[in-house]
């Protein structure tokens, strides 16, 4: 087929046919990206409850965290639509707090599905009305493209105004069969005004003749440009006196109306200069905080939404866009105030947008704060970043967004919402918590609705790193971050219950990253970067061995490694079980084993799961066996802090340079957070 056949109707309806080529809506090519492949969909457990995770989402260097619900909703929203539910007649609107991830969730769904489209097979066409100089009443215009990018297959369905013409057109000389054609004009819908305009003028001028017809039509692909906002693109709200349904829907074109000799042309139309036809040929359309506009605007919004049509002085032009929208708590709160702008809400399908509320996944978020790039001081020295930066920093942020709850406690929620260990506290605990808030009213006191952000993180992540102490250093220390927050906190938050309650929280993260350098020093201390990794899964494997049947006289255990699946051995030292257990505070024998118990049981949950499961998550355990540890080497904590504050003798000197070049070459620390580090364990500033 030569290049100048390729691109006529009748190629690409054969393309069709064959499959080469796909004739869908919108929501039907959305939903085929996220659900074709089956193995890029896993069920999750989050918070207690099991749910979906789609792996489309989460490639790229830059993808979604979390928002495991938000995207559930939006992909059953989708796939109703697709399937010609009540969804398709209606837009989804993301509602939640600044900085939750909101606008960036549908920026990389825009560019998934860009990215989806420009591959062959998915590829979107329209069409262009060629030589239309030959035609009268057009003037010195030669080429008209469809308006709205329509689907040629649209066109075929329209050719002849009657529809049993072309459906005997389409069968006869197109080949279709009546399968076929039952499922292609199940997606009917008619040209837009102008098109249809047009070639009933093209009709009168070859008397009807299909054959003739089909050489003044031209099927080429939709243009991808993201810059020129075709197939996705965003309009955002503007202020009262710039913004107008011009935006949206296009003028009247001066220049236009210069060739055009019959006035009544919708051709005289410009619907481009909007930003809804240039999404309308099978794309998404993009309303950033869509009630911020004013009424007028809005109620634009409510007829495109209802009918999926640009309407303009009665002409009208149909639509496939998939419509997302944004708007924070405060617009969208105020905008139901206004009980008479309710007809729009009701055509939308909302969806609120809690904060990430585990801390473990907010740890790549914060690195997409931090940054790729290699940072540098003013002076353009490399910047060093603490090894506890990102805990430190997570955790805060966390912390924030954690409500209040009789039930649990703020770090037992953490634990818990991140899938971690929570001493006896189940997730059914966390679950029924996150069940209570949400039948909240107010969406605020929902759970994750309320906390800092990604912007506020940023924010303070930037105050960091243009302190002179921070700069001089050449290292972004980590206890450094908690008074960046605080100032952030304080400059940021107007309601005085809020910054109160924000502040606690900080309190709370400090103490837990107090347990995190206590656990660094001990690791320094031992010259091995997993020492106390190593002591707590000394202490399971010993409680899981001290009852074994092969246990001989010298307390020797042989055990399979489920991690390595190598062969080990192991000594029962019940002193140091022992020793663990009153660090925990478990004094009679029904307290020990029923703490054994529980360890046995979770070994035996996670293992099966993940044989990397190695209980760090459990600070408490991990507190008393470091506090052990600590205690049989150097006589204690205090010890090891008086050794290191006091280094007026030589042997006191000798442990701080060997702890220090133990965390400079193993544990990934430069002079100044290692000294800054060791400086702060030697104080007792949050101590819990």
């Amino acid at each position: 087929m030569t290049e100048k056949n390729s691109n006529t109707l009748a190629f690409h309806l054969a393309e069709v046919k064959a499959g080469k080529r796909r004739f869908e809506n919108c929501f039907q090519s959305v939903a085929r990206m996220i659900l074709d492949d089956a193995n890029c969909i896993e069920k999750v457990v989050v918070n207690g409850k099991s749910t979906y995770d789609f792996k489309v989402f989460r490639v790229g260097q830059k993808h979604v965290i979390g928002m495991f619900d938000e995207i559930n909703s939006f992909v059953s929203f989708v796939k109703d639509a697709a399937e010609g539910g009540s969804s398709s007649e209606m837009a989804f609107v993301l509602v939640g707090e600044p900085g939750n991830g909101k606008t960036f969730f549908v920026d990389t769904m825009c560019s998934l599905y860009r990215q989806f489209v420009a591959q062959e097979g998915n590829r979107r066409y329209t069409f262009n009305f060629r030589h239309i100089d030959r035609l009268e009443n057009y003037g010195k215009i030669r080429m008209i493209q469809s308006q709205t990018f329509e689907d040629p297959m649209i066109l075929a369905m329209n050719l002849s105004p009657a529809r049993q013409e072309n459906v005997a057109w389409l069968s006869g000389a197109m080949g279709f069969s009546d399968g076929d054609l039952e499922k292609h004009y199940a997606s009917y819908r008619p040209l837009g005004a102008c098109s249809d305009y047009i070639l009933n003028d093209i009709r009168n001028a070859t008397g009807g003749d299909i054959e003739k017809m089909l050489d003044f039509i031209e099927v080429v692909p939709v243009p991808l440009s993201e810059s020129l906002g075709t197939i996705t693109g965003k309009y955002s709200a503007k202020d009262k006196i710039t913004s107008s349904a011009v935006d949206l829907l296009g003028e009247e074109s001066i220049q236009r109306l210069l060739h055009l000799s019959d006035p009544n042309n919708p051709y005289r139309f410009d619907l481009r200069r909007g930003a809804l036809a240039r999404v309308a040929g099978g794309g998404i359309h993009f309303s950033d905080e869509i009630f911020k506009n004013k009424k007028d605007l809005v109620q634009v919004y409510l007829g495109v939404i209802q009918n999926r049509n640009i309407e303009m002085d009665g002409f009208r032009w149909p639509i496939d866009t998939l419509i997302i929208a944004t708007s924070n708590n405060s617009e969208f709160n105020r905008f139901l105030a206004e009980k008479e702008e309710a007809p729009i809400v009701d055509r939308c399908r909302v969806c609120y947008v809690a904060h990430n509320t585990n801390y473990r996944m907010q740890k790549y978020l914060t690195d997409y704060a931090i940054g790729s790039e290699v940072k540098t001081t003013l002076t353009r020295e490399q910047l060093h970043q603490d090894p506890n930066l990102n805990y430190a920093a997570s955790l805060a942020v966390v912390m924030s967004r954690l409500p209040r709850s009789e039930k649990l406690t703020s770090i037992e929620m953490m634990k818990l919402a991140a899938g971690e260990v929570a001493g006896e506290k189940s997730i059914k605990a966390l679950a029924e918590v996150i069940d209570i808030l949400n039948h909240e009213p107010d969406i605020t006191k929902r759970f994750g609705q309320k906390g800092l952000g990604q912007r506020a993180l940023g924010r303070s992540l930037q105050l960091l790193i243009e302190t002179s102490e921070t700069n001089e250093g050449r290292c972004m220390f980590a206890e450094d971050i908690f008074k960046a927050i605080e100032k952030v906190i304080l400059d940021y938050v107007s309601d005085a219950g809020e910054r109160t309650k924000y502040f606690d929280d900080l309190k709370t993260a400090r103490g837990l990253y107090r347990e995190r350098i206590m656990t660094e020093m001990f690791n320094a201390y031992m010259d091995e970067p997993h020492a106390v990794k190593k002591d707590v899964m000394n202490y399971v494997n010993m409680i899981i061995g001290i009852d074994a049947e092969n246990l001989g006289p010298d307390r020797m255990w042989k055990y399979r490694d489920p991690q390595t699946g190598q062969l080990k051995a192991l000594k029962i030292d019940e002193r140091y079980i022992q020793s663990v257990e009153e660090r925990l505070g478990l004094k009679t024998k029904e307290q020990r084993e029923s703490f054994r118990t529980s360890i046995r049981k979770i070994y035996g949950q996670k293992i099966s799961i993940d044989a990397t499961y190695d209980f760090m998550d459990n600070v408490e355990l991990v507190k008393a066996v470091t506090d052990v540890r600590l205690k049989s080497d150097i006589v204690g904590a205090g010890s090891l802090i008086g050794a290191l504050a006091n280094r007026t003798n030589e042997e006191n000197q000798k442990l701080y340079d060997r702890m220090t070049n133990t965390m400079l070459e193993k544990l990934g620390y430069c002079r100044t957070c290692a000294q800054k580090t060791i400086e702060y364990f030697c104080t007792k500033v949050d101590e819990n």
